[in-house]
């Protein structure tokens, strides 16, 4: 029986992310994916800021800027007012509109060059951990088989056997309304990157898409209820369409017709010993937003490096225990984010509709709540718990700095290590640890939060670790020689 240091069920963009993520930090992997072939229909378009800072720190961003369409806003419940995303401190300030099946495309290929084993028409069906690994049962085109891993990671969706299999709960609530998705040919487009189109007959946004399609998608007071209400049909699109927006834009030839809930619900364990979730199979919710495909990459970037480390028996106590403790918040966030979209995109009666212009208002006026809303949903503004006694940034994502000799922290990053930077003057000593990359920046961040700021220490997911004011040269370094020498014991 072959021995796999970690399986992963599912190769979607959470797993094909975090293949990549294990196998820079050294472990090996093998993704298992039902599907023989990729699947055309791509439910997730956007690709928001903080991932694309995540593909940027790993040198795999720019096929995703060369073939994606940059749109500067995004919307928060379908409210006609955008915010606007040029107000965000990151070096991408948009979203990147790229269907999902060629973002998968482009993360295999990179889980590939990485060298992680993709496995498609493997379908893992049961396993059984015990305290020297985990084996999981399996099925693919030569029948059933068993590998033999040291953890498994289940990125196998909201109906998840990993997750199952692990007797790990999954507490929410079923849907009780349903949108609706077109992907058609229109003749009559609408103009610009987004139109929107909302009332109390319901509301509609069309997307552009290559290959000369459009997505519509939205939802109307007829899909309010628990029961699931049927197959969409092309005519079915088209009369909900012309009602809410005075015409079907010359609406033919669907490529896909699909109908969505608003079932929420989120794993109350991401890690029950040697079996770990992310992605869909950890959170289930309302795709308002267009978050889920990146809070799923964004689980497996915090993932990788911990359980690589932990893999290599170079990990410290409670290293991956953290990756519960900080991405499940991240989650239920994620969950009262779209619940408050959810609730905002079906307020139809007149005082739903005041809300709406009120809170549209408010996004258009007060550039305050504009930004603070659009931190959340780029995912820019997660900040992982840190000790009281710690600096404030400990936790924080750190920005891309520009450092002094033209070098910036994202390709500091790509190697996949810790970088220790010595700002303000203070020379960097030699790394003592192969897994931490120090750097001197000879300046100061001009940002008011890293203005003071002499040294830190950024881990491989880009948030920082540790960071210190301290003046006196020899005991900065001390403390810095201190902090990386913790983050792998």
């Amino acid at each position: 029986m072959k021995h796999e240091h970690v399986v992963i069920a599912g190769g979607g963009p959470t797993g094909l992310w975090l293949a990549a993520e294990l196998r820079l930090g050294g472990a090996s992997v093998t993704v298992l994916e039902t599907r023989r072939e990729r699947d055309p229909h791509s439910k997730a378009l956007t690709i928001h800021p903080r991932t694309l800072e995540v593909l940027a720190t790993r040198d795999a961003l720019e096929p995703f800027l060369a073939e994606g369409r940059r749109i500067p806003s995004g919307h928060f419940g379908g409210l006609d007012d955008r915010m606007d995303f040029g107000a965000l401190d990151t070096p991408y300030p948009f979203t990147l509109a790229l269907p999902q099946a060629r973002t998968e495309e482009l993360l295999e290929g990179h889980a590939i060059a990485a060298g992680a084993e993709i496995r498609r028409g493997h379908q893992v069906t049961g396993l059984t951990q015990d305290e020297d690994g985990v084996s999981v049962d399996a099925t693919g085109p030569d029948g059933p088989y068993t590998l033999r891993a040291a953890y498994v990671v289940g990125c196998d969706g909201t109906r998840s056997t990993v997750r199952e299999a692990a007797g790990i709960d999954f507490p929410g609530n079923d849907a009780t309304t349903w949108g609706f998705l077109g992907d058609v040919v229109l003749d009559n487009p609408p103009r610009g990157a987004v139109s929107a189109v909302s009332g109390p007959t319901g509301g509609v946004m069309v997307v552009p898409m290559p290959g000369g399609t459009h997505r519509i998608v939205g939802g109307d007071p007829d899909g309010t209820g628990t029961g699931y209400p049927g197959e969409l049909t092309l005519d079915g699109l088209r009369a909900k369409v012309t009602r809410i927006a005075g015409t079907d834009f010359g609406m033919r030839d669907p490529s896909w017709l699909s109908r969505f809930g608003n079932a929420t619900r989120q794993a109350a364990e991401y890690r029950r010993g040697r079996v770990l979730l992310a992605g869909d199979a950890a959170h289930m919710h309302y795709p308002a937003g267009g978050v889920g495909l990146n809070v799923g990459v964004q689980d497996a970037m915090n993932l990788g490096w911990k359980l690589a480390a932990t893999v290599a028996g170079a990990a410290p106590a409670g290293l991956l225990d953290s990756y519960h403790t900080e991405r499940h918040p991240v989650g239920a966030d994620l969950l009262l984010s779209t619940r408050a979209q959810t609730a905002l995109m079906n307020a139809y009666s007149a005082e739903g509709q005041d809300l709406r212009a009120l809170l549209s208002q408010l996004i258009a006026t007060v550039p305050e709540f504009s930004r603070s809303l659009a931190e959340r949903l780029s995912a820019l503004a997660v900040t992982y718990p840190a000790p009281a006694d710690h600096h404030p940034l400990t936790g924080h994502r750190a920005p891309n700095l520009e450092l002094s000799d033209s070098t910036d922290l994202f390709t500091l990053l790509r190697t996949g290590r810790h970088v220790l930077l010595y700002f303000a003057g203070t020379p960097a000593p030699p790394s003592s640890t192969p897994h931490v990359i120090t750097h001197t920046a000879h300046r100061p961040d001009p940002r008011p939060a890293w203005s003071t700021v002499r040294a830190a220490l950024i881990r491989p997911d880009g948030h920082v670790a540790w960071a210190s004011e301290q003046p006196d040269a020899e005991v900065l370094r001390a403390e810095a020689h201190e902090a990386a020498s913790a983050t792998h014991r």
